[in-house]
């Protein structure tokens, strides 16, 4: 199997300048690649791939010794990301999308260089503990855990003003858990993150909710600053720095969730969820507008605060590992449908279902029964929710 491990530089003041320089010059060398397919194709209607362009950069380099001091290598694949930026721009327009023709790389829109083979213009560990990138030097890396596997490629990536590097590596080998015997069912949610279908509740922390007034008020600080002066560059880093905050707390709580999931269970039934459709704008047109716009766009919010999407890769990734099964079914009425007969209730309330015959019941184990059992787990692993009374609403 296939694995990334991502570790923290810790470049000197001259091989962090040099690193600076790398990100600026193979951005120069993007945007210059794009200008020249933009004007072959505007003047002559002529359309450039990337074999032509790849054939030209001898010359280049021969030209610039700025970008002569480069990894050939790493200059092709930021070409190769170009050519992949107009491949998605065709499949966009053909598929009738938004179509979002790619655009020129500003400083803070190119963050990372690759070096496709380990040994060309880059080296893992030519010495102990260090990272060769060709024309920066052998970089200090801050390693927390040993590599499995054979390097294929190496990236540097930049987020404000920390490095890091990214390895990726086939032939890792797997790690595969005992068996446990169990099985469950999962209804993912924006009051609790995640009902298990033996009751358990996994809460949803809400990271995003959690910063908002920390992030409102550097984003004020922000607005009020003179553009293009170093406290506007400063409360920029701010703003940003929080995101980050943000996006690493949400993952390590995935990865602990879905670490626990998967040390307890063999087989897990997921919801097989179009999250894109779920986050669509309820704004609608000028001559059709939408109802209820604001509810909708904070029950988006929500969504996308839960990041559905990552923790489902991050299960599956981890489950592939651990030589557990993951299974999805098709998440339509699974919170709606009594779980005694399989009627299609009413649900006054965010928290509960109520059937005309059966009573109430709470819709998240609902959903996480019919989840279960749309997986074929069986009678041994799926209780029918029990009915909570007749609730006040």
């Amino acid at each position: 199997m296939k694995r990334s491990y991502v570790f923290p530089l810790a470049p000197t003041s001259g091989q962090a300048r040099r690193l600076d320089e790398c990100l600026r010059d193979h951005r120069r060398l993007y945007n210059a690649g794009l200008e020249h397919r933009r004007t072959a194709y505007t003047r002559a209607h002529v359309s450039i791939r990337y074999g032509q362009q790849a054939a030209e950069l001898s010359e280049v380099r021969a030209d610039d010794a700025e970008q002569g001091r480069w990894s050939f290598s790493s200059q092709q694949a930021t070409l190769r990301r170009l050519e992949r930026a107009f491949r998605a721009f065709f499949r966009r327009v053909k598929a009738g999308e938004a179509p979002g023709y790619p655009r020129f790389k500003g400083r803070d829109r190119f963050d990372s260089v690759l070096w496709p083979t380990d040994g060309d213009g880059c080296g893992w560990q030519r010495e102990p503990g260090r990272v060769y990138l060709q024309g920066i030097g052998h970089v200090k890396v801050r390693q927390h855990r040993a590599i499995e596997g054979h390097v294929k490629t190496v990236q540097v990536k930049r987020e404000g003003r920390r490095w890091s590097v990214v390895l990726s590596c086939d032939e890792v080998p797997a790690h595969p858990l005992p068996a446990t015997g169990y099985s469950v069912g999962l209804d993912l949610g924006v009051v609790h993150f995640a009902t298990l279908t033996d009751g358990t509740v996994i809460e949803n922390p809400r990271w995003a909710r959690t910063e908002a007034d920390r992030l409102a008020r550097a984003q004020q600080r922000l607005a009020r600053c003179q553009r293009r002066s170093r406290n506007r560059q400063r409360a920029r880093e701010r703003v940003a720095e929080i995101h980050r905050k943000i996006r690493r707390q949400r993952a390590d709580f995935h990865h602990k969730t879905a670490r626990a999931l998967v040390r307890d269970y063999d087989v897990i039934a997921v919801e097989d969820l179009r999250i894109a459709n779920m986050t669509r704008s309820a704004a609608g047109t000028v001559d059709e507008p939408g109802t209820n716009v604001a509810a909708k766009g904070g029950l988006n919010r929500s969504i996308l605060d839960a990041a559905w999407g990552l923790f489902l890769v991050i299960l599956t990734s981890k489950a592939e590992d651990a030589g557990r099964e993951i299974r999805t079914v098709d998440p339509r009425y699974t919170s709606v449908t009594c779980p005694v007969c399989g009627a299609r209730c009413t649900r006054p309330r965010q928290d509960t279902i109520i059937c005309a015959e059966h009573g109430a019941f709470d819709a998240d184990q609902v959903g996480a029964y019919h989840v279960a059992t749309r997986a074929g787990l069986g009678s041994r692993h799926v209780r029918i929710p029990p009915a909570v009374g007749s609730p006040r609403l």
